[in-house]
């Protein structure tokens, strides 16, 4: 996952391969995974598992964007896609590339440190994807999701899922909080043509959280189509 805050914020830099991490960002999410059971978010989400096998079945370049620990990323890399795996957190990118040199798909799995609010990575993708890309950090969300698009190669896909409902384990558990209908996100990206809408809905799946808990939760799904 990653995140931003605005004002003036000490920053950081990293080694050659990294960008400039902004540090309440980057802290927040350091601290995060360095909480977290590293077997948390290993397996790969079945929302995005579907929609790639029912959509995507040919592999070629992917961006997964909020990679955390890596379950997508190392999904696609084992379907044979050649995967760029972004987060804000470095912890969680040192476990992703040990997963993937664990299974052998190192050549395959390319993690990268971003903080998306200000850099983006270059190039253009087959599949990008953004999956429960939420954050309690401040982050112009949109604005990245767009940049998403952007990253997307003609004929590729871009797939967006957010909750749409809180978890019991949910940092926002309690609270009164508002989700968009997908209708409403879709429109918010300002895509304009040359797009297809392959996935626009709502549907409810059954969740499983931290120690094994499970609830029925809906998600919001969009798969979207740059024209070729």
């Amino acid at each position: 996952m990653n995140s931003d805050s605005h004002g003036n914020r000490n920053r950081v830099t990293h080694s050659d391969s990294d960008t400039v991490v902004d540090t309440d960002s980057a802290t927040f999410w350091e601290r995060h995974y360095a909480r977290l059971d590293p077997e948390w978010g290993t397996r790969p989400n079945a929302v995005l598992d579907g929609l790639v096998a029912a959509l995507a079945p040919d592999p070629g370049r992917a961006l997964d964007l909020g990679c955390g620990h890596g379950g997508d990323a190392l999904r696609l890399a084992a379907l044979g896609w050649d995967v760029t795996a972004v987060d804000v957190a470095r912890t969680a990118l040192d476990r992703v590339a040990e997963r993937a040199r664990a299974a052998g798909l190192s050549d395959r799995v390319h993690p990268v440190r971003h903080d998306l609010a200000r850099t983006f990575p270059a190039g253009s993708f087959d599949l990008v994807s953004a999956c429960y890309f939420h954050t309690p950090v401040e982050l112009p969300r949109v604005e990245v999701l767009r940049r998403a698009a952007a990253a997307v190669a003609p004929g590729g896909l871009l797939v967006v899922v957010d909750h749409a409902s809180l978890a019991p384990w949910s940092w926002q558990a309690g609270q009164d909080v508002r989700f968009p209908a997908p209708e409403e996100e879709l429109a918010a990206l300002e895509l304009g043509e040359g797009w297809r809408t392959e996935r626009c809905h709502a549907p409810r799946r059954t969740a499983t959280g931290p120690q094994g808990r499970t609830a029925t939760v809906t998600d919001n799904v969009l798969a979207l189509r740059r024209a070729a």
